[in-house]
């Protein structure tokens, strides 16, 4: 019973350990996304962040680069580097 159970913990944690690496494995895309799937998708950008990712792009039109994720305010080169497989546009 004892082996069951441990067995069952596994299964369930690594289950688990997949799911969330999933939540990252598909790449948003910056021009089209809400802030929210923004926020969701990107390593270390938050709701605030996607927003000014999304208020960027309304005023200044959709991203022709990454690096232009750069010219939003709290975004530097770190992050679009952290998250250049996480990114499409």
């Amino acid at each position: 019973m004892k082996l069951f159970h441990n067995l069952f913990l596994t299964v369930i944690l690594f289950s688990s350990a997949a799911l969330f690496a999933n939540a990252y494995a598909e790449a948003v895309n910056i021009n089209t996304a809400s802030a929210e799937e923004i926020a969701s998708s990107m390593h270390g950008i938050g709701e605030s962040k996607a927003k000014a990712i999304v208020e960027y792009r309304n005023t200044h039109g959709k991203f022709g680069s990454l690096e232009e994720l750069e010219n939003v305010a709290g975004i530097g080169e770190k992050t679009v580097e952290k998250n250049k497989d996480n990114i499409s546009l």
